[in-house]
């Protein structure tokens, strides 16, 4: 079956009415359901570690907050670093084609995950060696954020100009939105069959394995579907020339690390706010085992919000360009972070969590934004340049270049976030585990309240320089009008 489409001009208005936006559509709703699994295979871990001594895994002496850390790292690190290869791989093998490929690899780290917790095997071995066993069980879980640069790029091909941002907001959103899903029903899955009144306790059974399992249907519907129902682009194909050529171009970067600001804060709390919440407010979750047992701390939440903002900062940057809607999301997420660090150091988990809820809506419009910037400043370069159709389709095609590498670089700016909770939470988390009791465990963690507090204040002067960098670099009229003169009315 060979869907390779010949011809796909969405700037003629006549071409999409007709044909260009049934296609497209169709394209975006599958690209959306394949994306959407990625995501929750990407951040499954997340939830896992939150399970494993209900699992009885840790030979006897619980992993340490450091260890977990680095669990859920690990798949954001592999992931950040396989988004570039993916990108380069629409081109390669067509969106189609590879949208099959890349969601039939979701079944790796997810039946790697069921073996893993269901033979006794592992549990067996010493505290080390089940920790590498299962690190390497984690980083497998990998294959699933190189999804998101893959078929952002290959969306991005589809759609014209004035409607890339909604429609690359919606496709992100969709996958986006795999987070909290994984977040929401993963605890619910692993406890089917456990009553209440057991599964309240601080340690009680889980079906662990099942948090791999509940996912393979899914996976193999996305590959049949991607497969039977989407098209590839001939005019997507790649020449080596243009994806070298974006790699020096100062903007590739600028945007690059702009991006590890809104995607990193969105995929990096994604991943350690559930643990982080575990070891900051233990009372919390020990007067509401409901929430603690049943919805992983409420961590799906923010997640689920920053979702739903991503396209609004893509529909809102379609209005009042992408630039303005950056920097005040920038500058907005440094104010919450300083109220969230307000509710740690009052032990307030209202305080704190609405603050945290604030950034990751924040996170996902600055998402929709950056990213709705992206395809404009390459557009402008490209007719800078010459207004020929040649050069346009060249630019077109550094744009979604830029969309992989950026998306690459955003992701890694999570595994820095991790990272930098993994060192702030030494000290407690050592306090924390040494506790026996939830009233040791409670005071411990109150006389270690401020823990993450010189984490956040990373976060808030690196949220003041991406903000800095926006306004210097595309609204700082002088700066604009020198480097690229026609985004100065681009609408940026």
């Amino acid at each position: 079956m060979n869907r390779w489409i010949d011809h796909w001009d969405p700037e003629d208005e006549r071409f999409w009415a007709t044909t260009g936006k049934r296609v497209a559509r169709r394209n975006l709703v599958f690209s959306i359901f394949a994306e959407h699994l990625g995501f929750s295979i990407w951040v499954l871990w997340s939830v896992v570690v939150l399970n494993l001594t209900n699992a009885g895994f840790g030979g006897g002496t619980p992993f340490t907050p450091s260890e977990l850390f680095w669990l859920t790292a690990a798949p954001n690190l592999v992931g950040s670093a396989l988004r570039i290869p993916y990108t380069f791989a629409v081109p390669r093998f067509g969106g189609r084609l590879w949208t099959a490929i890349s969601a039939a690899l979701l079944l790796i780290p997810t039946l790697t995950l069921a073996a893993l917790v269901h033979f006794d095997f592992v549990r067996a071995q010493t505290h080390d060696t089940q920790f590498t066993l299962l690190l390497v069980a984690a980083s497998l879980a990998g294959v699933g954020g190189g999804n998101f640069s893959s078929s952002m790029a290959n969306i991005s091909f589809f759609y014209p100009e004035k409607r890339k941002g909604l429609a690359l907001g919606l496709n992100a959103a969709g996958g986006n939105l795999g987070v909290a899903v994984v977040q929401l029903l993963t605890p619910l899955v692993i406890i089917v069959g456990v009553p209440y009144a057991i599964a309240k306790n601080p340690v009680h059974p889980v079906h662990l394995a099942y948090a791999g399992l509940m996912w393979i249907p899914f996976i193999v519907a996305a590959v049949v579907c991607a497969w039977l129902f989407m098209d590839s682009l001939t005019m997507a194909r790649s020449d080596a020339s243009s994806y070298a050529a974006c790699l020096s171009r100062g903007q590739t970067w600028i945007m690059s690390v702009l991006y590890i600001g809104t995607f990193g804060s969105f995929i990096g709390f994604s991943f350690a706010l559930p643990l982080v919440i575990k070891l900051t407010f233990p009372e919390f979750l020990a007067s509401h085992p409901f929430i603690g047992t049943y919805l992983a701390g409420l961590g799906f939440l923010g997640a689920l919000i920053g979702s739903i903002t991503r396209p609004l900062g893509g529909w809102l940057s379609d209005r009042l360009g992408g630039a303005r809607v950056t920097l005040w999301v920038f500058v907005l997420m440094a104010a919450f972070t300083l109220v969230a660090m307000l509710g740690v150091t009052q032990r307030d988990f209202g305080v704190f969590f609405g603050a945290y809820m604030v950034i990751f809506a924040l996170s996902g419009a600055g998402n929709g934004s950056t990213y709705r910037m992206i395809p404009v400043i390459f557009g402008a370069l490209g007719r800078r340049e010459s207004d020929d159709e040649t050069t346009a389709l060249r630019y077109k095609r550094m744009g979604a270049a830029v969309i992989g590498i950026a998306g690459a670089i955003g992701a890694f700016g999570g595994f820095l976030i991790q990272q930098v909770f993994r060192v702030a939470s030494g000290p407690v988390g050592s306090a924390v585990a040494a506790a026996r009791t939830v009233e040791e465990k409670a005071a411990a963690a109150a006389a270690h309240a401020d823990w993450s507090t010189s984490a956040l204040w990373v976060f808030v002067g690196a949220y003041v320089v991406f903000a800095w960098m926006t306004w210097f670099f595309y609204l700082r009229r002088a700066g604009v009008e020198a480097r690229v003169p026609s985004l100065a009315h681009a609408g940026v």
